[in-house]
């Protein structure tokens, strides 16, 4: 048995739990901006004394493999997008928002970019965000050069400093669905890279995960949707140490928890960073995106068309709200990107839900659906 949160008191007002002290690429929502790296390491995820940390590699292999992972998420962009198209039936299409080098008049200087995907008022999905985003020739700050720095374990690995470039890649989704009775799914994979300013090495690693947010709890869903990720990660354990479910499970629970509240924000699903990029651990984040569609596509064949009442509706608003709540308190790449000169804001903003409400003390009903 997958050891899942099936409590409805557990998911939406359970007992507090630490929250997840700042990673290296934190989990954002499908905003266009790729946060960078954070002061400090996930403590709950294992790693292993060789590959698990943060190595250097050949400079041109490690660039190839930024590559091959660029063009696969953009494609995968495309591709998960005529799925979701399909699946929603209503007739409506993701509009396309290209940025940076992506823009039809861009500037052949440009080194970064994006693509950002949007549909809205589907008969599934009532408001879903799917964004590529490219970076490349960023320079670091002294800030966050040294909160990379400050990480490092291996004596062995260059010096990270001010002015050092960076690259990075990333997909991010969010789907928020018109009916209750589908949870709302949330995504993202990312490579970044960092290239010392004196040449000695480069450093990369891969950051991603995928979670359900649930309105009203369906335990054979949940229990599918953790199992399909338990799977994969049996399936690719031997290739890296940090390929663990319970870890990757733990944490994805710790980050998305409101402390305010005393509440986790959904189901959860898995949540990894600061894995070492390296060819085994780009197939085992490939897969990770392969199996996006199939872990949601099933519970929404299952509960589209169960009916709701008007008073279901609202309680979905409800939780839409703690939904909002932890994207502008807590969620690091909206506050990231936010916190930029001159920000994208609707492209940050882009992941928020499209109605929500807030009612002053809400009372749950003893022994009801929602309580």
């Amino acid at each position: 048995k997958i050891p899942i949160m099936l409590s409805k008191k557990t998911i939406f007002f359970g007992g507090v739990l630490p929250q997840l002290v700042a990673v290296l690429l934190t989990s954002f929502p499908a905003n266009g901006f790729v946060p960078l790296p954070s002061p400090h390491l996930n403590h709950n995820i294992r790693r292993s004394t060789k590959e698990n940390e943060i190595n250097t590699e050949n400079r041109q292999s490690l660039s190839d493999l930024f590559e091959d992972f660029a063009s696969f998420l953009q494609e995968k962009q495309t591709q998960i997008i005529s799925e979701i198209e399909d699946i929603d039936g209503s007739g409506e299409t993701f509009c396309n928002d290209p940025w940076g080098m992506f823009a039809d008049d861009a500037n052949p200087s440009m080194k970064s970019g994006g693509i950002t995907r949007v549909i809205q008022k589907g008969n599934v999905v009532e408001k879903g965000a799917c964004s590529f985003t490219l970076l490349k020739g960023g320079k670091l700050t002294a800030e966050r050069a040294a909160s990379i720095q400050g990480r490092q374990k291996n004596e062995n690995l260059p010096p990270i400093k001010e002015g050092d470039e960076y690259s990075a890649v990333a997909l991010s989704m969010v789907l928020h669905t018109k009916s209750p009775m589908v949870p709302t799914f949330r995504s993202d994979v990312r490579l970044f890279m960092v290239e010392p300013s004196d040449k000695s090495g480069v450093l990369a690693w891969f950051g991603g995960g995928s979670d359900l947010t649930p309105y009203y709890l369906f335990d054979e869903d949940i229990e599918f949707f953790h199992e399909r990720l338990k799977n994969l990660c049996d399936q690719h354990s031997e290739e890296n140490e940090m390929i663990d479910y319970p870890s990757m499970k733990q944490a994805c629970d710790e980050y998305f928890y409101l402390p305010a509240r005393s509440e986790h924000r959904g189901t959860g699903g898995m949540f990894f960073d600061d894995m070492s990029a390296t060819p085994s651990t780009m197939k085992f984040v490939k897969a990770v995106t392969e199996n996006w569609m199939p872990s949601w596509f099933p519970i929404i064949e299952k509960r589209q068309m169960v009916e709701y009442t008007d008073q279901q509706r609202e309680w979905q608003l409800l939780r839409r709200g703690r939904y909002l709540e932890f994207n502008l308190l807590y969620d690091r790449g909206v506050k990231f990107g936010l916190a930029n000169a001159n920000p994208r804001v609707e492209g940050v903003m882009v992941s928020a839900p499209p109605l929500i409400a807030w009612e002053y003390n809400h009372e749950i009903q003893n022994s009801s659906e929602e309580d």
